[in-house]
C-alpha cells in the first residue's frame, strides 16, 4: 500500500529533503498513520530516524521557518509546532523493562525495533519518506488488516507488552471504546492476568486514560471493559461496589453499576462538559453503604446523596482529579441530584422551587441535565411521566427566578449593614437576623428587596431586645 497522496504538502517534502541531505532514513509512524487509513482527522506527527533524530528536527525547523524546538535530551526526541501540527522527532529504539518500573532502558535501534515496541498493531504501522518508496506503508504486524477488522491486538506477546508497560492496558481500553475494535481475545485475556501490574503506573496516567474514555460518545463501553478485566477494581473500588443485584422477600434492587453507565451514556447525549460526566458516575456513588432493606418500602439508599457529595473530595484527591471548582461542582450537583426529581412527585411549591435555584445557582441547568440523564426505567410510560413533570419543574424554575432573582442571590442586608445599624461586634445575633431575611426571600414572605428586608430586619431584631443606633 502507497500513502503518497496522503503526505504531498510542502511540509513532508522539506522533511524528506533534509533527511536525504544528512544521510538520514526517516519514517511517519504511529497514529498519524493509523488515523489517514481510518479517515480519522490527527495533527500530532510522530516521525522516527534512523539516526540523528534531534538534528534532523533542527534542520527541518530552520527550513521551515519555525524559531523554537522542543529538545529532550533524556528522552532522545524533539518537538515543534508547524501551523496546527504537533511533530515531534525521535531515534529509532529498542527498550527493555524492569519489573518495577514502566520506564524501559532504551538503547539505539532500527525500524524494526522501534514497531516491535509499539502498543498495538494499528500504531506500528510506518510510512518510508526516502525518495526510492516514497508513501510505502510497512506494515510487519499486518496493522492494516486489524484496522478493516476493527481488531486491538499486540505487535509480541501480549503478556510481555501488557507487563512491560501496563498502561496499554488502559489504552487498549481507550482504543476500544474510542474506535469501536474489539480487544483480541489473547490480549484481553492477559490484560485480565496483569491487571495488578497497574500498581506501578502512576495515578495521573491512569486518570489520563480514565478521562479520555469518559470523554468518548459511548463511555459504558470502556467501563465495561475496565470492570470485566479487572483493571475497575484496581484504582475505583467505589464504582466496583455498585456492581451487584439482592433480594430480598422477591423484591429485588436495580444493579446500580449499570444504571450509573446508562445515566453516563445519557449525559453524554447532551453534553462534552467532563465534570458534568463526572457529575453522573458520582451521582449514586454511596449508594452500597446506605443500602437498607425495609419491609413496608422494600430497599432504600436514604442520604446517598449526602454521602456521595462527602466522597467527592477523597476520591477526587486519590484519582488525582482537580480539588479546585471542578471538584466542587462536581460535589454539588451529586448533593442536589435528587432534589428536582422530589419536586416532580408532589405539588410544586414556590417555595421548593426558590430554595433549588439558591442552592444550585449557576449550575441549574447542569442539574436538570444530570436529572433528566438519571431517568432509566424500561418503562416508557413512566420515563415519558417523569420527563412532562420536569418541563414543569423547568418552567416554574424560568419563571420564579424571573420574577425573585434568587439565582446565586445575596440577601439585600448584609452583616456588616446589621452591625453598623445596631452597633455591634461580631456575634451569633448577625447571623440569625441573616439568616431569617433569606429564609424569609426563599419562602416568598417578603421580595429580594432592601427595604422590606429592612423592615424585617428590625422586626427580628426586636424580639432580641436590639434597637437601632443613634442616628440610624
Amino acid at each position: 500500500m502507497n500513502l503518497a497522496a496522503h503526505i504531498e504538502s510542502p511540509l513532508y517534502r522539506t522533511i524528506q529533503r533534509e533527511a536525504e541531505a544528512l544521510g538520514i532514513e526517516v519514517y511517519i509512524i504511529g497514529g498519524f498513520v493509523r488515523d489517514i487509513l481510518l479517515n480519522r482527522p490527527n495533527t500530532d506527527i510522530d516521525l522516527v530516524a534512523n539516526t540523528r533524530g534531534l538534528e534532523l528536527a533542527q534542520a527541518c525547523a530552520r527550513a521551515l521557518g519555525v524559531r523554537k524546538v522542543d529538545i529532550f535530551k533524556t528522552y532522545g526526541t524533539a518537538h515543534f509546532r508547524f501551523k496546527d501540527l504537533d511533530i515531534e522527532f525521535v531515534n529509532a529504539r529498542k527498550e527493555s523493562y524492569s519489573s518495577d518500573s514502566r520506564k524501559p532502558s532504551v538503547e539505539q535501534g532500527t525500524l524494526e525495533d522501534d514497531q516491535n515496541r509499539r502498543d498495538f498493531t494499528i500504531n506500528a504501522l510506518a510510512i518510508s519518506m526516502q525518495a526510492h518508496n516514497y508513501g510505502d506503508v510497512i506494515d510487519p504486524f499486518d496493522g492494516i488488516a486489524d484496522l478493516e477488522n476493527k481488531i486491538l491486538r499486540t505487535p509480541l506477546d501480549p503478556n510481555i507488552t501488557y507487563s512491560d508497560d501496563p498502561l496499554r492496558m488502559m489504552r487498549a481500553v481507550r482504543f476500544a471504546n474510542q474506535l469501536h475494535f474489539r480487544i483480541e481475545e489473547d490480549s484481553f485475556q492477559a490484560i485480565k492476568r496483569n491487571c495488578e501490574r497497574l500498581s506501578i503506573v502512576s495515578m495521573e496516567r491512569i486518570t489520563t486514560e480514565l478521562n479520555k474514555i469518559i470523554m468518548c460518545n459511548k463511555p459504558s463501553v470502556g467501563f465495561k471493559l475496565l470492570f470485566d478485566t479487572g483493571l475497575l477494581h484496581r484504582f475505583f473500588p467505589e464504582m466496583v461496589k455498585l456492581h451487584g443485584i439482592e433480594k430480598r422477600n422477591g423484591i429485588a434492587h436495580k444493579d446500580n453499576f449499570y444504571h450509573t453507565l446508562q445515566v453516563l451514556d445519557n449525559i453524554c447525549e447532551s453534553t462534552d462538559n467532563l465534570w458534568l460526566r463526572w457529575s453522573a458516575i458520582m451521582h449514586d456513588i454511596a449508594k452500597p453503604p446506605t443500602k437498607r432493606f425495609e419491609e413496608e418500602i422494600g430497599w432504600t439508599f436514604h442520604g446517598h446523596e449526602d454521602v456521595g457529595a462527602r466522597w467527592v473530595p477523597k476520591i477526587f484527591a486519590r484519582l488525582k482529579l482537580p480539588l479546585d471548582h471542578q471538584m466542587k461542582y462536581v460535589q454539588k450537583l451529586v448533593l442536589l441530584h435528587l432534589r428536582p426529581i422530589a419536586l416532580t412527585k408532589e405539588a410544586i411549591s414556590d417555595s421548593a422551587i426558590r430554595r433549588l435555584l439558591f442552592e444550585a445557582g449557576d449550575d441549574i441547568d447542569d442539574l436538570m441535565k444530570l436529572c433528566r440523564a438519571d431517568i432509566t426505567s424500561k418503562n416508557e410510560a413512566k420515563v415519558q411521566r417523569y420527563l412532562a413533570n420536569y418541563e414543569i419543574v423547568v418552567e416554574k424554575l424560568v419563571e420564579l427566578e424571573e420574577k425573585d432573582r434568587v439565582r446565586n442571590f445575596q440577601p439585600p442586608i448584609t452583616g456588616e449593614d446589621i452591625m453598623r445599624i445596631f452597633a455591634l461586634a461580631p456575634g451569633r445575633e448577625i447571623g440569625i437576623i441573616k439568616n431569617a431575611i433569606k429564609e424569609a426571600i426563599l419562602d416568598g414572605i417578603i421580595h429580594n428587596d432592601y427595604n422590606e428586608a429592612y423592615q424585617l430586619m428590625l422586626a427580628e431584631a426586636n424580639k432580641m431586645g436590639l434597637q437601632p443606633a443613634i442616628g440610624e
